[in-house]
């Protein structure tokens, strides 16, 4: 799981160093594959994608020339069912009822359930190995704060993963971050790379 918006809270230096590596074959979930030159974009420019559980990829050609191509599998789910669904592994639902797709080619090959007279999809938690993740400052707990609307995805996918790597522009002294600016507790968060130190 990969945080951001249209490369907005995505932890380019991670990527940098994904690139760097040529770790490949990589499952990407995501809002989006951002642009060419941008974010997760560059991931698939790079060839180190084989698939993408996006909501859309309308802002990066390359990936849709490669869907097109057969060389790499898209998944495209609503939004809004993608982030309930990562909230679901999050929290630990067994999954989620919603009424987006019903009708269309969504619904395929998914179980429905009918609540009073409305139909609803039966969306079942996403989750991953890893979440890599960009917060503006944590503290020496792990305790993340985010950064306005780069808030995004970034604190569901920290719940939803087994391994938590988050980058941050700083590192504040325990107490630094009051409590109701800490969007990620530091408990979930395995490992935290400070921009800028490599």
């Amino acid at each position: 799981m990969i945080g951001g918006f249209l490369g907005c809270g995505t932890p380019d230096e991670i990527i940098d160093e994904l690139i760097v590596s040529r770790i490949g074959g990589l499952t990407v979930i995501a809002n989006d594959t951002a642009f060419p030159d941008r974010g997760i974009g560059r991931l698939v420019v790079n060839r180190l994608v084989s698939r993408a559980i996006v909501s859309h990829i309308g802002t990066n050609p390359e990936t849709q020339r490669q869907m097109i191509e057969g060389e790499i599998e898209v998944e495209l789910v609503p939004q809004g069912t993608l982030a309930e669904r990562v909230r679901a592994r999050g929290v630990g639902l067994g999954g989620i009822l919603t009424p987006t797709g019903v009708g269309t080619v969504v619904e395929e090959g998914k179980e429905t359930i009918v609540v009073g007279e409305q139909k609803y999809l039966l969306e079942l938690p996403i989750g991953a190995e890893f979440a890599l993740i960009k917060a503006k400052r944590a503290d020496y707990c792990g305790n993340l704060s985010y950064s306005l609307t780069a808030r995004n995805f970034n604190p569901l996918m920290a719940m939803a993963a087994e391994c938590v790597i988050a980058e941050v522009e700083e590192i504040v002294p325990v107490g630094s971050i009051s409590p109701e600016e800490i969007n990620t507790p530091g408990v979930i968060v395995d490992y935290i790379l400070v921009r800028g130190c490599r």
